[in-house]
C-alpha cells in the first residue's frame, strides 16, 4: 500500500518543481524529501523523478502519480474534516464553489441563514465557473460544488443539453419542468432552482435609438431570435457561448458574437452602448439591472442551478445544513428579514437537526442575522 506521507511528498514536488522548494512547503529537511521520493519509488517499481540539468523532473509516471495523489489527498484531508465534525472535536467547516451570479445572489443568503443558525461554522467560498467546480469537488477541495446547465426543450424534442462533460448526459424536461442530469456513481445532485433565460435589448426609451423588438414583445422562441439575426451579438462563459449558439441554430442563423465577457455587468454595459444583444439568465439579473436594458423571456430553455455533492448518501451533518440552507435561499422564502432560523428550524426535521446542532455548534444562543430579499428580475 502506498504511504500517503510520501504521496503528499511527490505532489509537493510536483507543484514546486523542485526538491528544495517541496522541502521548504513541506517544512521538511532536504534529504527527507529526496528520501521519501527513493522510498516512494521502491515502493511502486517505477521510477518517478529523473534529472534535468540542476534540477529533477516527473517523469510520465510521476506525473500521472502526483495527479491521483491529489486527488486521494483531497478525499483524505476531506474525510479527516468530516469526522472531525461528527465527532464534534471542532466546528464545521464547510468549503463551497460557485459561479459568479450565484455568488451575488444564492450563496450570500444561504450564508446568512448559516450564520444564523450556526454562528460557528466557517464557511469557506470560492468562485468556480461549472467544471472547476466539480474538478475541486472530486479531489476534495470543496464540500459542494454549485454549478449550472441549461436543459431546452422544443414541442417535445430534447435540443443539445449544456450538461457538464464531468458530470455525464444531460436530462430532458418542458420548459417549466426540467430534469435533472443523470448521475455518475459518485457524485449526487440536487437541481435548486429552474430559472428562465432572457433576451437583452437596449431600452430604447432610455438609451435612444431603434428597438431591436417591437416594445409589446415580451417572451419569445427561440425561432423569433431569427428577427436579431443582423444584430451584434455578446457571448459569455463557454456553456453560455455554447447555449447562445444552439438557441439561434434552432433560429436558423449563426450569430456575429463582438464581444465574449461572463461578467454579465459587464454585459449589460455593452448593450445599453448599443453594441449587441445578448441572453442572460434570470439570476444574473437579480444580482445586477442595468436600468439600460429591457427583456424578454426565451421560452422553450431554463437554466438550473444544481448543488453537487461527492459521495454516497447521507451526507455529513456539516454538508447537509450548507445544503438545505442553499435550498432555501434559492427559494427566496428564507430570505425576508429575520425569518432565516425561523424557516432553518421548519424545514430541518426535528432530530436532524439536534444531530446537525451537536456536531456543528458548541451550544450557544445563534447570532441574528438578516439578508434582504432579492427581487425577482422582471421582465419588460
Amino acid at each position: 500500500m502506498l504511504d500517503v506521507t510520501r504521496l503528499r511528498v511527490l505532489v509537493a514536488v510536483a507543484r514546486h518543481g523542485s526538491v528544495t522548494a517541496a522541502a521548504h512547503a513541506l517544512n521538511y529537511a532536504q534529504p527527507s524529501v529526496s528520501h521519501h521520493l527513493a522510498r516512494l519509488e521502491a515502493e511502486t517499481g517505477t521510477k518517478l523523478v529523473q534529472r534535468a540539468g540542476r534540477g529533477i523532473r516527473l517523469t510520465d509516471a510521476g506525473r500521472l502519480l502526483a495527479e491521483r495523489a491529489v486527488e486521494v489527498i483531497g478525499r483524505l484531508d476531506a474525510a479527516e474534516n468530516e469526522l472531525a465534525v461528527f465527532a464534534g472535536l471542532r466546528a464545521g467547516r464547510l468549503r463551497l464553489a460557485a459561479f459568479p451570479s450565484a455568488l451575488s445572489t444564492i450563496v450570500p443568503a444561504a450564508a446568512a441563514i448559516l450564520n444564523e443558525r450556526y454562528p460557528s461554522v466557517d464557511l469557506r467560498l470560492t468562485e468556480a465557473e461549472p467544471q472547476e467546480a466539480v474538478r475541486m469537488l472530486r479531489a476534495g477541495y470543496v464540500d459542494i460544488a454549485l454549478i449550472f446547465r441549461h436543459e431546452t426543450a422544443d414541442g417535445g424534442r430534447a435540443g443539445a443539453r449544456d450538461a457538464l462533460a464531468a458530470l455525464g448526459r444531460g436530462g430532458q424536461g418542458q420548459d417549466d419542468e426540467p430534469v435533472p442530469a443523470a448521475e455518475p456513481d459518485d457524485l449526487s445532485e440536487q437541481v435548486l432552482l429552474s430559472e428562465p433565460v432572457h433576451l437583452i435589448m437596449p431600452d430604447t426609451g432610455v438609451c435612444g435609438g431603434e428597438p431591436p423588438l417591437a416594445p409589446a414583445v415580451t417572451e419569445l422562441w427561440p425561432a423569433d431570435l431569427a428577427r436579431l439575426a443582423e444584430h451584434r451579438w455578446i457571448a459569455g462563459c463557454d456553456r453560455c457561448r455554447e447555449h447562445l449558439l444552439h438557441q439561434c441554430a434552432s433560429a436558423g442563423f449563426t450569430p456575429r458574437i463582438s464581444f465574449t465577457t461572463d461578467d454579465f455587468v459587464a454585459a449589460q454595459a455593452l448593450v445599453t452602448a448599443g453594441l449587441g444583444v445578448t441572453l442572460l439568465p434570470g439570476l444574473a439579473l437579480r444580482a445586477a439591472r442595468n436600468p439600460g436594458v429591457r427583456t424578454a423571456r426565451l421560452r422553450g430553455t431554463r437554466r438550473c442551478v444544481v448543488a453537487v455533492r461527492y459521495g454516497e448518501p447521507p451526507d455529513p451533518p456539516a454538508t447537509a445544513v450548507l445544503l438545505e440552507a442553499l435550498r432555501l435561499a434559492a427559494a427566496g422564502g428564507a430570505l425576508s428579514a429575520g425569518g432565516a432560523s425561523s424557516v432553518v428550524g421548519s424545514a430541518l426535521s426535528v432530530g436532524s437537526a439536534l444531530s446537525v446542532g451537536s456536531a456543528l455548534s458548541a451550544g450557544g444562543a445563534s447570532s441574528r442575522a438578516e439578508a434582504p430579499s432579492p427581487d425577482a428580475a422582471p421582465v419588460a
